[in-house]
């Protein structure tokens, strides 16, 4: 079986999967997906370590084969950022700028540094002597919040806006920044460069600035060539995805950031251009469109929570490798708590938030494929600690907080999602109230 009739046989699981749901466990469908999956790995190991089954084998072999890290980062990523940014409220993003900014640039970077040393006194204590600088890149890879995970789940909870736009726009912005530290980390620790301000600035500028300005020039071509188009939908349906094919592929080809460049595209096209060619004697030609995004990223985001679960299947795991996973979790949890709480401590001088903002931040900030997908990235047989290459021991620990992050965290943050909505309510009320009360009589 070769690696795109599996990828066609995934997808159709991922919506049989999805499907069943709807009548059966009734979960958030990614949750489903993922536990799905994780639950079909689980029997793919059994019947091929145990049984000897050749199918078994072959589907796990034809896994192994897939490359996580190009599928994710050089392809699938391109359309699920951009059709998650076309979602994006321009103007709700940019009343929370500020707090967005803060959580992109220091909470991401603290976050780093608090898992990087807490992980290698951790694991030190346990006698899994793991250097520091591997630590600190365990730390840059699981700090960014995935923006994939964060959407996918976060819209179809009717989050309060407030705490949904934060959550999305750090989710979609913080990758550039993750990744950043990672390449600058992953460089100290696989090639021997010293770490310089100028080396860390370049990175910075001609990635994450780069990808930026490159979004820009891709949604301005994008905005002349859907505002004039003859009002054929399949037209301007073919333009958007120029956008997230050929223009991601041109920014990896640049070596800037391609994520940033497709949030950033994304965020004009559904914000500005939208509005422009929208046609209020037909209104369908634009829901056609929206239409076509809301189906891609669905199911895309089907097909890479199943991937995602299947991964299980390719690593060669322990149970020791497993509970220094699950060990990982509340360290993960710690760094995000402390690395949020900080600066919203200094926020709620000047602004009213909803009192659970820390804990959503918190326990919605959700790890996924870009996790992974930086973990895989790790080469073989650089380093062995007891006897467990690095590379391995990073991804399964890796793994284990990713899916914690999906299962456990993403089916029960709806109660304090619930929560923020009521004591939200009762605020409106009470404004009302002041209002009135206020009015002459």
């Amino acid at each position: 079986m070769n690696a795109w009739y599996l990828l066609c046989l995934l997808s159709a699981l991922a919506v049989l999967i999805a499907y069943t749901n709807q009548y059966v466990l009734k979960l958030q469908t990614t949750i489903a997906i993922t536990t799905g999956s994780v639950v079909i790995s689980l029997l793919l190991m059994l019947s091929f370590k145990l049984i000897g089954d050749d199918l078994a084998a072959s589907i796990t072999n034809t896994l192994g084969s897939l490359n996580f890290n190009q599928l994710l980062l050089k392809g699938m990523l391109g359309f699920l950022l951009f059709a998650g940014a076309l979602e994006i409220d321009l103007p709700a993003l940019r009343k929370q700028r500020w707090e967005i900014t803060v959580l992109v640039l220091f909470s991401t970077l603290l976050s780093t540094v608090i898992v990087g040393y807490l992980a290698y006194w951790l694991l030190g204590a346990l006698g899994w002597s793991v250097p520091l600088i591997y630590c600190l890149l365990f730390g840059a890879l699981i700090s960014p919040t995935d923006p994939i995970a964060v959407l996918a789940i976060i819209k179809q909870m009717n989050a309060p806006q407030g705490i949904s736009i934060q959550v999305e726009g750090e989710s979609l912005f913080n990758d550039g920044v993750g990744l950043v530290v990672f390449t600058t980390i992953f460089a100290v620790a696989f090639s021997g460069t010293e770490p310089t301000v100028a080396g860390v600035a370049e990175l910075f500028f001609s990635d994450a600035l780069g990808g930026i300005a490159f979004g820009f020039v891709l949604a301005l071509i994008g905005h002349f060539l859907l505002c004039n188009s003859r009002g054929d939908a399949n037209i301007r349906l073919l333009i958007t995805l120029m956008i997230p094919s050929a223009g991601f592929a041109l920014a990896n080809m640049m070596e800037i950031s391609g994520a940033l460049a497709m949030v950033v595209a994304g965020i004009f096209i559904g914000n500005v251009t939208r509005a422009k060619v929208a046609d209020p004697n037909d209104p369908s030609s634009s829901q056609y469109i929206n239409n076509f995004w809301h189906a891609t990223d669905s199911f895309l985001n089907a097909l890479l929570f199943l991937l995602i679960g299947l991964m299980l299947v390719t690593m060669n795991v322990t149970l020791v490798e497993v509970g220094l996973g699950l060990l990982m979790v509340p360290v993960v949890l710690l760094a995000r708590f402390i690395s949020v709480g900080i600066p919203f401590s200094v926020f709620r001088r000047f602004r009213r938030y909803d009192v659970n903002s820390v804990k959503i931040l918190t326990w919605g900030g959700l790890r996924g494929g870009l996790a992974l997908a930086m973990a895989a990235s790790i080469p073989d047989a650089e380093m062995v600690v007891k006897g467990v290459d690095i590379h391995n021991l990073l991804l399964i620990i890796t793994y284990m907080v990713v899916i914690f992050s999906i299962v456990v965290q993403g089916l029960t943050i709806a109660p304090m999602i619930r929560k923020s909505i009521k004591a939200n309510r009762i605020e409106v009320r009470k404004e009302k109230a002041e209002q009135r009360s206020e009015k002459p009589a």
